[in-house]
């Protein structure tokens, strides 16, 4: 039979529109959620079956792995340096880069390679708990390299550095929320040269001023912000000077200590939802007004349900929170109600990785590499699959154009349908 190529064009169309093509340029996504736009995905697999790929990974690294025209950019130590490697879209490696020597994780879900790499599709940024600070072309040259600890002091905190790069119009910005001493930093995308750094310090209880958090670039009264959160404030800064605009604070009124916010924010219709206090609280903040709204802005609280590690992941209107009773709840944004919950597995290891919502799935991600799949729609939601990748696990999945990319201890997996 002849097929015309007008109908090739549009079965071609078709197929190419089961999913939208889009990037993952940093660590949570394009709209920091961990949402990913339309598409189909599948919700079972194995480190046998669905596997389109998979490549042994150099070192270990907690960072998960970002994406940009079908380039896949993930960060991991080689022969005991702090590196960046660059894979295309069948696996094979493309190019590494590496720096000076790593500076090991010492929580036994940690690494030096926590952070993930970030970029606009014209630098790719990273940093490392070193200190080791970079960007580089798309082509895996180094741009310009410096280290903040060196420069600016030891990060003395408990765990891990977990804060990743930050992307604005002209700057990449790194935090440093540590015991004394710190700080945001915006530095020339170009250059290298810091535009300003500006001190971040609260007397707070102990641990609770250090951060794990990302900030997050938003626009606020029209202009480009930076929303931070850690040592008990949400805070916004102008992304031209670091100047703060709005804050807010009572996220810990008994003081409590061993508080450190691992938890990122999400934001949703105006309002930020803040995971906090070791998975014991949640609370829901209005993002108007100005200055300090602290009095003013705190639309409900929860001390029920709450995320330590894992960040929250958006669903129509709806914060999918891992709890730390083994429990994801589906928490209405604008009034702070549980629409449902799903009890998951606690296993021998917890959850660390944050979820991922595709295809109307949730993706949860257990430390010891079982990932459950939730359905949030056509009923109540349940567990529909559980995929056993038989490796630990600490990155978030990745959902790009009906492909999952997993990032195990050892491995590197690409999932989807073959």
């Amino acid at each position: 039979m002849r097929v015309s190529s007008k109908l090739v064009l549009i079965l071609t169309i078709l197929s190419f529109n089961s999913f939208a093509e889009e990037n993952w340029p940093r660590w949570r996504g394009p709209r920091d959620n961990g949402t990913s736009g339309p598409g189909t995905y599948p919700k079972e697999w194995s480190d046998t079956s669905n596997i389109l790929w998979k490549v042994e990974l150099p070192g270990k690294g907690c960072s998960t792995p970002i994406v940009w025209d079908h380039r896949i950019y993930i960060t991991a130590p080689v022969e005991g340096r702090d590196a960046v490697l660059s894979y295309d879209w069948n696996g094979s490696l493309l190019w590494k880069t590496e720096f000076g020597p790593e500076r090991p994780g010492k929580h036994k879900f940690g690494s030096g390679s926590n952070p993930s790499v970030a970029t606009d599709g014209k630098g790719l940024y990273v940093y490392y708990k070193s200190g080791t600070f970079a960007a580089l072309e798309m082509d895996g040259k180094v741009r310009w390299e410096t280290n903040i600890q060196e420069r600016f002091g030891p990060d003395n905190m408990v765990w891990d550095v977990g804060s990743s790069p930050v992307l604005t119009e002209k700057d990449v910005v790194v935090t440093m929320m540590r015991s004394g001493n710190s700080f945001l930093a915006a530095f020339d995308q170009v250059t290298g040269n810091v535009r300003w750094k500006i001190a971040r310090d609260y007397e707070v209880s102990y641990e609770a001023d250090q951060a794990y958090t990302t900030p997050i670039l938003i626009k606020f009264k029209g202009e480009d912000a930076l929303l931070v959160w850690g040592a008990e404030h949400l805070t916004i800064h102008a992304v031209a000077d670091g100047r703060v605009m709005w804050s807010c604070g009572d996220f810990n009124p008994e003081h409590k200590s061993n508080w450190p916010p691992v938890a990122n924010p999400v934001i949703e219709n105006g309002i930020v939802i803040v995971p906090y206090g070791r998975g014991l609280r949640c609370h829901g903040i209005r993002l108007d007004g100005e200055g300090d709204v602290t009095a003013s802005n705190r639309i409900w609280l929860r001390d029920d349900t709450g995320s330590y590690s894992p960040s929250p992941a958006v669903y129509k209107g709806t914060a999918c929170i891992v709890t730390e009773k083994s429990r994801v709840d589906g928490i209405e944004i604008s009034s702070g109600k549980t629409l449902w919950s799903v009890t998951i597995p606690r296993g021998p290891s917890g959850y660390y990785a944050s979820p991922t919502v595709a295809d109307d799935k949730l993706y949860v991600t257990r430390s010891d590499g079982k990932i459950f799949v939730i359905n949030l729609t056509g009923g109540t939601p349940g567990i529909i699959a559980t995929n056993v990748m038989g490796e630990n696990m600490c990155a978030s999945p990745v959902p790009v154009e009906g492909r999952f990319l997993l990032r195990g201890d050892k491995h590197l997996f690409c999932v989807g349908t073959k």
